[in-house]
């Protein structure tokens, strides 16, 4: 399925981070947003709503964040591309539903363009210490998508993606940006309609009468019926079996969450992406992320200047983690260097899947602005020592 060519922006274009976000989450098909103004992130649906009447599409300034990622699961299900938007504080507050989406298995997007934190923290400044919360920040096992841009471009190739992620494996897929790409303008080139991949809702050719609504066929996802098509259904955020119906014993519970987790992990080579410069020589690794990967790389020029061999590895996809590469390089270099605007999160999980076999050195930044390269290559040196 191609993008919808009414309305949709092509050629190049001057745009912030934010804007970008907007128009990549139109360029996929999105025509259902809920959201909560919060800097800052207000820009994006600041742009949709502005947009959406051309497109035929729905924003709902909603009470608050909550009622926001309620408002977008209930949504999903009327076989709607589904967004919210929001910042650190709003983050927490939608966790409840961020877990019932993925529970239910709700196909949606959750930007979140992250501030220095905790609480209100620094609302206008910029921070990248909601990694881990995005993992892990509902109760219970299960597993998310978050994509991480560098750029105002990526801000729209990437949300282009994450709808797509959401669609295949009928989950929240988390869009982690952070408040320097959000608010940075570059030039952001954008496709001729027919020449952007969409993915479309996955919706079931069974009958009513044959259709399950959590019934998997030998497969890990589930195929998908719309509300209002004359299927009945039955869907909740308890355990429940095929039919959707609440069962209340380990034995269901065990299993729908393992295809929960499953689902992602199994195809976990699928999903991960990362670049990677200068490794064929490389006895140190810097490891990074989001704007701090654009910093990051200064380090690395310069200290590769000084005769280090260094190389550098951009998450795209922060999750699933590129555990498998990770643990590659630990067999091979003596160390990793992990840049981030947080106190360590990235950090621990490098260290994590190391597992010893290469030393792990953070650069902390606990928020408020970007790291001086000059910082990032004097523990590179101290790395390659």
């Amino acid at each position: 399925m191609k993008a919808d060519p009414a309305g949709v922006l092509t050629g190049s274009h001057y745009l912030d981070g934010d804007v970008a976000c907007g128009e990549g989450a139109m360029a996929a098909g999105c025509r259902f947003v809920a959201g909560y103004p919060i800097t800052p992130s207000t820009e994006v649906v600041e742009r949709i709503a502005r947009r959406f009447p051309t497109l035929g599409g729905t924003f709902i300034q909603m009470e608050d964040e909550l009622a926001s990622m309620a408002a977008v699961v209930g949504a999903a299900w009327t076989g709607t591309k589904t967004m919210t938007v929001t910042s650190g504080p709003g983050f927490s507050l939608m966790m409840e539903n961020i877990g019932l989406a993925a529970m239910m298995e709700t196909p949606c997007v959750v930007v979140n363009v992250q501030r220095g934190g905790p609480s209100t923290g620094l609302p206008t400044m910029v921070g990248q210490g909601d990694v881990m919360q995005a993992r892990w920040g509902s109760h219970g096992d299960y597993e998310v998508i978050a994509l991480c841009p560098q750029s105002p471009q990526e801000a729209f190739d990437l949300t282009i993606d994450a709808f797509n992620l959401a669609e295949i494996y009928r989950l929240p897929v988390m869009f982690l940006m952070d408040e320097c790409v959000g608010h940075m303008t570059e030039k952001v080139v954008i496709p001729e309609a027919d020449a952007i991949e969409v993915e479309p809702r996955r919706l079931t050719d069974k009958s009513p009468e044959e259709f399950g609504p959590y019934q998997i066929n030998g497969g890990q996802i589930p195929e998908f019926a719309r509300a209002g098509d004359g299927y009945r259904f039955h869907t909740t955020g308890l355990t429940h079996d095929e039919r959707g119906y609440p069962v209340m014993n380990a034995e269901c519970h065990d299993a729908s969450v393992r295809r929960l987790v499953g689902k992602i992990r199994d195809n976990a080579d699928s999903i991960v992406r990362f670049e990677e410069e200068g490794m064929d020589d490389a006895e140190v690794v810097v490891v990074s992320f989001g704007i701090t990967a654009r910093v990051a790389r200064l380090a690395v020029e310069e200290a590769r200047s000084r005769g280090i061999r260094v190389g550098f590895l951009r998450l795209v996809v922060i999750w699933p983690f590129p555990e498998k590469r990770i643990r590659e390089l630990a067999g091979s270099v003596a160390a990793f260097v992990v840049p981030e605007i947080n106190l360590g999160q990235i950090a621990l999980e490098v260290e994590r899947v190391a597992a010893g076999q290469a030393v792990t050195w953070p650069v902390n930044h606990a928020g408020g602005a970007v790291h001086d390269p000059d910082a990032i290559t004097e523990i590179i040196v101290k790395a390659a020592s």
